[in-house]
């Protein structure tokens, strides 16, 4: 993915009305949105994709960074450009936990302080330092916070951290539309985007839904003729909820904007398998290294070549017969087909919009919460795991 310098925030000077509090959509540096979503943790890479002694860009909320890894395993963020004369930084090279810049040399720590000049006297590293950001890697992945001030302690979930509940699967995919269109979904959509797997479920009729707010975000409630079930959305971009598929599962999502038009998800699935059946699906979906990393990267281009194919009116979704990419390949031509950006002041919303309504809600009266100088609502976790599922565990499981 190609990387450039942070875009200005036009076009938005006055965040004093209500233009900036309903624009969720631009994240970037000064705007009021990405000011609120810079306020917490985000994952901004998956740690098996990083090994030791490797530099990578990365763009997060149209800002670009330098994520590395030391030669011990340590994982540090520094700003994109070297304070010299500003070339990238992470075409340089990893020298024990510090990145050495590839133009002339000059070296920083994990701190982004300037620890060596070769053609300089010293002191004159003493006073370079480019700005570096708290990481902390969790579940498999490495969270990043990009906010003013002291960063707030990484929240937890404890429903992924018991190995004994089934195999832990960290993932990163993008997909080209603005995040709100990703974590702008809704229970109904399942019945219309995804009933060619609803079919198989018995599920027809369209489910009742009750939205509440709580301290970390909201909980979603659907309920129709089969059953009901529930999922958690945790505040600003992320969400818990089941997986129907085979292996049955939980799985928690983030939806991080890489700029305004495009997305990158993270998730971690919690998938019910143990034993015999977790080590083969761990090789299957897990292992092959390199070219396990080829063939995901290969559905993923499938995914969203296919997408667009329909998108386009070259193939009709119900075209779309392939197992393997048919359920990502439905969420790609409902969201990537809102448009980049999706045009939220033109939506009709009515009774079955009761998540999305919420979503708004919180969004706006944290904006401008932001906006009027007062302080925007603490959000925390329960006290208590919140399974959504009973996991039937073999006593001969073990760990996974």
């Amino acid at each position: 993915m190609a990387v450039a310098d942070a875009a200005p925030a036009t076009g938005r000077a006055s965040q004093n009305n209500r233009a900036a509090w309903t624009d969720f959509a631009h994240t970037g540096p000064g705007t009021l949105a990405g000011r609120w979503m810079r306020m917490f943790w985000h994952p901004v890479f998956r740690s098996r994709d990083l090994p030791a002694g490797m530099a990578m860009p990365i763009r997060v909320m149209s800002q670009d960074y330098t994520l590395y890894r030391g030669q011990e395993g340590a994982v540090h963020l520094l700003d994109f450009r070297c304070a010299h004369r500003g070339t990238q930084l992470s075409t340089g090279w990893v020298e024990g936990d510090n990145l050495r810049c590839f133009y002339h040399g000059w070296m920083y720590d994990g701190s982004g302080q300037c620890v060596e000049q070769p053609a300089e006297r010293a002191p004159f590293a003493e006073k370079v330092r480019v700005g570096s950001y708290p990481v902390e890697e969790y579940l498999g992945l490495i969270f990043a916070y990009l906010g003013e001030g002291a960063a707030p302690p990484l929240m937890r979930y404890p429903e992924f951290e018991d190995s004994s509940r089934g195999l832990l699967e960290p993932l990163a995919t993008t997909i080209p539309c603005n995040y709100f269109n990703v974590i702008d979904n809704d229970p109904i959509h399942i019945y219309f985007v995804h009933r060619t797997f609803n079919a198989a479920q018995g599920r027809a009729d369209i489910p009742d839904v009750e939205c509440e707010e709580t301290e970390y975000g909201y909980e979603a409630r659907a309920t129709d003729s089969v059953g009901s079930w529930r999922y958690h959305c945790y505040a600003p971009n992320m969400v818990h909820g089941r997986r129907d598929g085979n292996p049955k599962g939980e799985a928690i999502q983030w939806r991080v904007p890489i700029d305004d038009e495009n997305t990158a998800n993270y998730g971690v699935n919690l998938v019910y398998l143990f034993g015999d059946e977790a080590e083969a699906y761990r090789e299957r979906r897990l292992g092959g290294g390199v070219e396990g990393d080829i063939l995901r990267a290969e559905n993923r281009r499938r995914v969203n070549e296919t997408g667009a194919s329909v998108l386009r009116g070259e193939l009709h979704i119900d075209e779309v017969t392939d197992r393997s990419i048919q359920f990502n390949v439905q969420d790609f031509v409902s969201q990537v087909g809102c448009g980049p950006i999706v045009d939220l002041e033109h939506q009709h919303l009515g009774r079955e919009d009761a998540t999305a309504i919420m979503l708004r809600k919180i969004f706006q009266r944290e904006l401008k919460a932001l906006a009027d100088g007062k302080p925007t609502k603490q959000w925390t976790r329960p006290a208590e795991p919140m399974y959504l599922g009973n996991v039937e565990i073999p006593s001969s499981a073990g760990t996974t």
